[in-house]
């Protein structure tokens, strides 16, 4: 083949050689594979039904709620969890509800808040017995911060919850008639719901009804536009049928105005599933559940939320949606289909395992681009074995940054509580202590100091082993997107762009240098994604990483998770020192045995002792010296 020449008057190298090993058509041809999906995904792609409204029209009050609000808010200001004034607002929920002659349950339990006390936390409930034993729960957490009255979060939620409690009991006025409605009826006030929600987890994993629906009211009393939330703690998403009846009930109420989170942000929620407020753990265990607020992902400004501030007509007008949206359930049937996933575009839902057909099928390029990458390296006789090796020692490293944390973690140095989510403007997310963060990084940086001997390189490496070392380093990316997909196919939405662009960093072996650093950036892309999620939506900011690692301190996010992580950074690694020209493979000395890390941090100690030891020796003979 005659070779051509590129504008900078270089020689373009030749096809399937070593400077140029990708096979770009057939890595272009099997993108064919994505058609398929594209199809389902456009079939699969509907307008889901809406339960009919109720019969009888809504007759909430929202000047009472108003008032039911305020006085919450400036009776019991400071509502702390295990504090003087929750104990206050525990016992006037409970007034609320006995003067309404409804079954009063509660449930007490002592736990430990994140990164605090062990405090005493209760969960109180009314019930409206129905024909049917599968409940309906309408829930409201009612405590706060402690820093300001917490007027809108949450005793506009609270409020409305005891409004809505009041439309099932005998009235006082003659002639006024009980509704009875065809399913039970739970009105549920929680505890600790700005902690991690953690009276939402416990009624969840100790609910004594067989629940077939959730609806959560939280700052609902806001002057912005109503807003629903559908994440959950798993890869999951609440039903459509109930996002779709009440988004209608709330637009019936407050105009066409209901939002909920874009596209990419719920991709995003089912890679990473993550969220505040108190839907999460139902959905998660498959019990639909969805949030109506006037908040954003994370709760209102604590010393903003006054009662001067509290919209009456909002909160009208959202109790009213809720009233609504709980005739619609207790008349309609299909509240028992569990959370299937689903992406909203608009009005219509994309279902999620079409999404995960669509997500494999564009891994597919890439384990068939590095395949024959593979099969390029067996046909040329490139040796594999001792890039495996720098691979494994990249491994294994950062598997001892896991095993270092989680030790660390053991001693008490990192945040713990129970898994959940702690509220990012309660938690000095950013603020953890400074010694052991010292230590840790101490540690690590001795074992990297001892492991990096035998990667870095000691002489010219060659074109072959440099092609090996990224072959390894693929084909290593290739096993954990298959681990990725295994675990929760939404992830994959992390490690594509890294894939795709890294796979092409072989190919630009005689490019500048910045280049290939600009196509290694664009692969970070999607692990980038997590943290500007975090930083953007919930107000993290920099405070991100840190609040990941406290997730991550604190169970929320799996050690599986995290161990699939440290292995993609592995390769990535890999890659990178290929790409900066700082790759070796694993050398040894002639003659010296091989040592692991252990040994080798062993030997590297007994010499520095031995060198300060003779290095005293020294000193002590001179000064003998010197004094005769």
């Amino acid at each position: 083949m005659t070779l051509t020449r590129t504008p900078a008057g270089r020689r373009r190298a030749r096809r399937g050689s070593v400077e140029r090993p990708v096979n770009g058509r057939l890595y272009r041809a099997s993108f064919a594979v994505v058609l398929l999906p594209l199809l389902l995904l456009a079939f699969t792609t509907s307008r889901p039904g809406v339960l009919g409204a109720p019969t009888l029209p809504p007759s909430f009050d929202g000047v009472g709620a108003k008032a039911l609000a305020t006085e919450l808010a400036t009776s019991y200001p400071d509502r702390a969890p295990g504090s003087a004034g929750a104990l206050g607002a525990a016992t006037w929920v409970r007034d609320q509800f006995r003067s309404f002659g409804l079954p009063i349950q509660t449930d007490s339990w002592q736990q430990r808040l994140p990164d605090g006390p062990v405090a005493k936390l209760e969960n109180i409930w009314a019930v409206a017995p129905g024909q049917s034993k599968n409940a309906i729960v309408v829930m409201a957490h009612r405590d706060n911060s402690g820093i300001g009255p917490g007027a809108n979060d949450n005793a506009s939620g609270t409020a409305a919850l005891v409004e809505l409690a009041r439309g099932y009991t005998a009235g006082n006025t003659p002639g006024a008639q009980r509704v009875y409605p065809a399913h039970t009826l739970v009105f549920l006030s929680t505890d600790a719901g700005l902690y991690g929600g953690l009276g939402a987890e416990r009624f969840a994993s100790h609910a004594p009804f067989h629940v077939a629906a959730v609806v959560n009211l939280t700052a609902i009393g806001g002057k912005e536009r109503p807003r629903l939330v559908i994440s959950g703690d798993a890869p999951r998403t609440t039903a459509a049928v109930l996002a779709a009846t009440t988004a209608r009930r709330v637009a019936e109420e407050s105009g066409p105005t209901v939002t909920r989170t874009g596209v990419l942000g719920q991709l995003i929620d089912l890679g990473f599933p993550f969220t505040l407020h108190e839907q999460g753990p139902f959905v998660a265990r498959g019990t639909p559940a969805i949030t109506v607020t006037t908040g954003g992902e994370r709760p209102p400004d604590a010393f903003t939320d006054r009662v001067a501030n509290l919209d009456g007509a909002r909160l009208a007008q959202l109790g009213r949606a809720a009233e609504s949206l709980l005739g619609s359930l207790d008349q309609g049937l299909d509240l028992t289909r569990g959370t299937p996933s689903f992406v909203w575009i608009g009005d219509r839902a994309v279902r999620g395992w079409a999404l995960e057909v669509l997500l494999f099928a564009l891994l597919v390029p890439f384990l068939v681009g590095v395949v024959d990458l593979f099969a390029h390296c067996r046909r040329r006789g490139i040796p594999l074995a001792p890039a495996g090796r720098s691979l494994r020692r990249r491994l294994v490293f950062w598997l001892f940054v896991g095993v270092v944390f989680y030790v660390f973690l053991a001693l008490g140095a990192w945040p713990t509580g129970a898994p959940r989510p702690p509220n990012p403007a309660l938690e000095a997310t950013g603020d953890w202590a400074v010694l052991p963060l010292v230590a840790a990084a101490a540690v690590i940086v001795i074992a990297w100091l001892v492991e990096r001997r035998r990667l870095v390189p000691r002489r010219p490496v060659g074109l072959d082993e440099k092609l090996a070392g990224d072959t390894a380093a693929l084909l290593g990316l290739g096993v954990v997107s298959l681990l990725v997909l295994a675990t929760n196919p939404f992830a994959l939405l992390f490690c594509l762009p890294a894939v795709h662009a890294w796979l092409w960093l072989p190919q630009l072996r005689r490019e500048p240098a910045i280049l290939r650093a600009l196509l290694f950036a664009a692969g970070l892309v999607g692990p980038l994604l997590i943290l500007l999620s975090l930083g953007i939506r919930f107000g993290l900011g920099f405070d991100a990483p840190w609040y990941l690692l406290t997730l991550l301190s604190v169970g929320y996010v799996k050690a599986t998770a995290f161990a699939i992580t440290l292995a993609g950074t592995a390769c990535a690694c890999q890659l990178a020192a290929v790409a900066a020209g700082r790759y070796a493979a694993p050398s040894r000395v002639p003659g010296e045995p091989a040592r692991g890390p252990l040994r080798e941090l062993v030997r590297v100690s007994v010499l520095a002792s031995r060198r300060r030891r003779r290095a005293r020796r020294r000193r002590r003979g001179n000064d003998y010296v010197g004094a005769r």
